[in-house]
């Protein structure tokens, strides 16, 4: 895949259902250990991108995909589960997604009980499979408008 602009670790496939999706549909950028094969059994399109980590990923899709404005939070991860609370967990990569949103304008991360996680995620337009080995790696998106003067 060569055209100007385009960031070369997206895929075709995942730049056509970038494209496809609407105001306030959902992308799930899943690490290694999400259940991808399960939940889109059940419905969302399944993206490989084997072998990126999803900061690289995420700062790709936000060169060409707004993020929704109109909600409190566009951007969200999968919480901790308790005993990982109590355990007292880091989880560093959020402060990389923080940091990569941010730029783009983005609000705080809203954090999701796990099953609840998974339901909206079996809910999403696509969920991308990622190399991210990060613990509490996944991320959703929801795509925003754009504005008209920018469909010129």
């Amino acid at each position: 895949m060569v055209l100007k602009r385009i960031p070369s670790v997206l895929s075709p496939e995942l730049l056509y259902a970038l494209a496809q999706m609407g105001h306030g549909d959902e992308l799930v950028l899943a690490d290694v250990n999400f259940p991808v094969s399960s939940v889109c059994g059940r419905g969302p399109r399944e993206i490989r991108a084997d072998g990126l980590e999803i900061p690289r990923l995420l700062e790709a899709i936000l060169e060409l995909f707004p993020l929704d404005t109109y909600d409190p939070s566009s951007a969200a991860v999968m919480d901790l589960v308790e005993a990982d609370k109590q355990r007292g967990v880091g989880v560093p990569i959020w402060d990389t997604y923080s940091h990569v949103l941010w730029q783009v304008g983005e609000k705080p991360l809203e954090k999701v009980e796990r099953f609840a996680f998974y339901e909206r995620a079996k809910k999403a337009f696509a969920v991308v499979a990622t190399g991210e080995t990060a613990l509490y790696g996944n991320l959703i998106l929801k795509k925003g408008v754009i504005p008209a003067e920018l469909l010129e």
